[in-house]
């Protein structure tokens, strides 16, 4: 006889989005990005998050092109029918691609957003997406143009909730005068804190949730990643410019410090660092993009962990805010993030 497991917390999505698992499952990474993944390992990953009580997974149809949603697809058709039913997808589209995979821009043109979800829902064999947003703002369209085109989905039944991703306070505002939307999706974490400044208070002024990513930074600050470690053709950790030379250097002599405080604590340093994320406020759902199981184990055991005062003071201390060295993308990267104008 099995012990029944214990029902894993929830936070809503904002003032008007669903209510999820406080922890989220973030699917980029079985796909595309991170090098070679494993395909039934990424199945038996999302099988074991559904298993657990993880209910939203995140996804962007450019995963793979297409790929990710195709996974996702897969899993939830051969997981029991419980699981199938309380799992949440969340969407991301606009971002063009070339054939051999590189990245050329955005469009959020209303006629592209209707487009775009057309694909989604035929490759994740559903008739509804539950959250919706584009990757990126598209400089040469109105956002306002952007989520008045999610709008009509909604109202078409097609999408349940709007969501954004990685937009300044100002155009978050614009966003939320047109539609209700439900989180903003955007990276949040121990030495990505930039949000704290504006974006967050704006988002809590208006009632939008935040679904954090990044909140091991790519697995810099997971505690498994090392110096001498060598990443494989086709992960973009590669040019990403906080694990080059000496930046790398200086992150990890931070992580050495974050492990000293988890080890106190007798926990991982990925575990304390999600933890962190989770203590900043239930408004706030971190996705985690674990691609193992045991990965997803290490990130699910953050729950319980409670972060007293002295806790987070000691961590603000081994890591403060803009203590990270480089930029967490790309300079041409970068200038496509709203957030950061």
């Amino acid at each position: 006889m099995t012990t029944p497991r214990r029902p894993l917390p929830t936070r809503p999505l904002g003032a008007t989005g669903p209510t999820v698992s406080a922890l989220g499952l973030g699917c980029m990474g079985m796909s595309a990005l991170y090098g070679e993944s494993d395909r039934a390992e990424s199945i038996a990953t999302i099988h074991a998050a559904l298993d657990a009580g993880v209910t939203l997974l995140d996804t962007g149809d450019f995963y793979g092109m297409g790929h990710n949603e195709l996974l996702i697809a897969e899993a939830l058709r051969s997981a029991p029918a419980a699981a199938r039913e309380q799992a949440l997808t969340s969407v991301k589209f606009g971002a063009l691609r070339t054939v051999e995979g590189g990245f050329t821009g955005y469009d959020g043109r209303p006629a592209a957003v209707k487009n775009f979800a057309a694909y989604s829902l035929q490759r994740l064999g559903t008739d509804h997406i539950d959250v919706y947003r584009i990757a990126r703002v598209d400089p040469d369209v109105p956002i306002e143009e952007t989520v008045g085109a999610i709008a009509e989905l909604v109202e078409a039944g097609h999408v349940r909730h709007i969501g954004l991703s990685e937009v300044g306070a100002d155009t978050l505002r614009r966003a939320a005068a047109v539609a209700p939307i439900a989180d903003l999706q955007i990276e949040y974490s121990l030495i990505s804190r930039s949000i704290e400044e504006k974006i967050l208070p704006t988002a809590r002024e208006l009632g939008i949730g935040v679904t954090a990513y990044g909140v091991l930074s790519r697995g810099l600050i997971s505690g498994h990643f090392t110096r001498d470690r060598e990443l494989g053709a086709g992960d973009f950790r590669g040019m990403s410019p906080r694990f080059q030379g000496d930046n790398l250097h200086r992150n990890l002599d931070l992580v050495d410090r974050l492990r000293a405080i988890a080890e106190a604590k007798g926990v991982t340093v990925a575990q304390t660092a999600i933890a962190w994320v989770l203590a900043q406020g239930t408004d706030i759902v971190p996705l985690v993009g674990a691609r193992r199981r045991d990965r997803l184990t290490e990130a699910l055991g953050a729950l319980d962990i409670t972060l007293d005062a002295a806790d987070l003071a000691a961590i603000e201390a081994a890591v403060p805010a803009g203590a990270a060295a480089g930029d967490r993308y790309p300079a041409a990267q970068m200038a496509h993030l709203d957030s950061e104008h």
